[in-house]
C-alpha cells in the first residue's frame, strides 16, 4: 500500500450494533409464520399499508390528472403563483410525512415480530 493513504491495515470500520438480541439459529420460522400472534401482526400491517398507499397514490396522481384534464389548479392562489404550484410543493411535504409516520409505526412492528419471535424461540407457541 502506498505510504499516506487512507487504505491502511490499520483502519477499521466501526462495528454496527445490531437492533435487537441474536437469535438462536434453531428458530422455527415457519412455525413463527404460522403462529396466531403472527398472523395478527401482518393483519395489522396491511391494515396500516394499504390505506397509506391507496392516499399516496391517489394525491400522487391527481397532479397530472387534474392539470392535464381541468383548469381548477391554473387559478391563482397567492399572487402569481397559482394552485399547481401549491399542490406540486404539498406532495413534497406529503412523502416527507408519510416517510416519517411508516418509519415510527414499523419500528414498533419491528419490536413487536422481534417479541413474537423470542417467545417461539422459549418454546411458547401462540
Amino acid at each position: 500500500m502506498k505510504a499516506g493513504s487512507v487504505y491502511t491495515e490499520e483502519r477499521t470500520t466501526p462495528k454496527v450494533e445490531q437492533r435487537g438480541k441474536q437469535r438462536k439459529a434453531n428458530v422455527d420460522y415457519v412455525q413463527v409464520a404460522e403462529s396466531s400472534r403472527f398472523r395478527e401482526l401482518l393483519e395489522k400491517k396491511k391494515k396500516f399499508i394499504l390505506p397509506l398507499t391507496i392516499f399516496f397514490l391517489v394525491f400522487y396522481f391527481s397532479l397530472p390528472i387534474l392539470t392535464s384534464y381541468t383548469n381548477v389548479l391554473e387559478r391563482p392562489a397567492i399572487g402569481d403563483i397559482s394552485w399547481a404550484w401549491i399542490y406540486a410543493s404539498a406532495q413534497f411535504i406529503m412523502t416527507w410525512v408519510l416517510c416519517t409516520v411508516y418509519v415510527r409505526k414499523f419500528l414498533k412492528f419491528d419490536v413487536e415480530a422481534d417479541e413474537i419471535i423470542e417467545k417461539e424461540i422459549k418454546g411458547g407457541s401462540a
